[in-house]
């Protein structure tokens, strides 16, 4: 009996290519996850062997530079593993006619627009994370015309533990102030809502730039406080703030919520949040957070001193 073709998972450790993982399982999808020990996304021999190996039909690019305010100071990295090694993997990709998705974000706009952002907006990024992403559409796209590249926003999740939603939750419970940015705002999108609809893009053969976001846009500010609310804190813990009072090194668009010309395909921010914390009950991460205390520089400081 010949084995079914899997799926190629880059980033195996990080949030999105754990998720990926693990929801391919549920799915009953044969799939082989990476960690970048096993597989250096930079180096392309690497890459063609595991491709000879593997044999994959999609190959799933969950790995990258994520860290917004570092990459400042630190942009040939971010180059290199944003923008030059997945256009690398979808040039590798097409010569082997496999399909490739990649992953790119909201910080390629510039936040002038005061409506959501479609696919066909174009492009002006602020900082060195959202260049790098930008560049990376562009190779990606040129190197392999039918690849699927899906930009999305402030991601968040279950099974992960440094995330916007989960590290203001945390401190919440701890009774200690959280300072967001009341001026900026997003589309938070949760990712197993994220991972599912890009398997069934990818299974139905499509390709281009997508907008894969919740349904809905908020303030960092006023994510914090429905995260309170749905958790049963009170409101006042938050305190927005103003984005240039945040330690903020890399300049974010003021506006970026995502929509899509090509289909909504994702639920309500709110049902996402609501699923979120269900999950979080039903799962053995949700393990007690009192007396955890973290701090999150992506999105907005959480305070570590306590108000009376």
């Amino acid at each position: 009996m010949t084995c079914p073709q899997p799926i190629l998972i880059t980033g195996a450790t990080g949030a999105l290519g754990r998720a990926f993982e693990r929801l391919c399982a549920e799915r009953g999808l044969a799939m082989r996850a990476t960690t970048r020990a096993e597989l250096d996304i930079t180096d392309a021999r690497a890459v063609a062997a595991a491709l000879d190996r593997y044999e994959p039909w999609l190959v799933v690019n969950a790995a990258g530079y994520v860290r917004v305010d570092d990459a400042e100071h630190d942009a040939a990295r971010c180059y290199r593993e944003n923008a030059l090694a997945p256009g690398m993997l979808a040039r590798r990709c097409a010569r082997a006619s496999v399909a490739f998705l990649s992953f790119s974000s909201d910080l390629v706009f510039d936040g002038r627009k005061d409506t959501q952002y479609v696919e066909h907006d174009a492009p002006a990024p602020l900082g060195v994370y959202g260049w790098t992403k930008y560049e990376a559409e562009k190779l990606i796209l040129d190197e392999h015309p039918g690849a699927l590249v899906v930009r999305t926003s402030a991601l968040f999740g279950p099974w992960d533990e440094h995330n916007f939603v989960t590290t203001v939750l945390r401190q919440l419970a701890t009774g200690d102030i959280v300072r967001a940015a009341l001026d900026t705002i997003v589309s938070p999108t949760y990712i197993p809502d994220l991972v599912h609809a890009c398997l069934d893009l990818a299974i139905d053969g499509e390709c281009g730039v997508w907008h894969l976001a919740n349904l809905g846009s908020t303030s960092w500010a006023d994510l914090a406080r429905t995260v309170a609310r749905l958790g049963g804190y009170p409101t006042e813990l938050v305190e927005g703030v103003r984005s240039c009072e945040l330690p903020w090194r890399a300049r974010r668009p003021a506006f970026s919520a995502l929509g899509s010309s090509r289909g909504a395909l994702l639920p309500s921010l709110q049902l996402a949040l609501e699923r979120y914390y269900r999950e979080r009950r039903n799962t053995s991460h949700a393990n007690d957070p009192r007396g955890k205390v973290f701090s999150s520089t992506a999105y907005g400081r959480v305070r570590a001193d306590r108000r009376a």
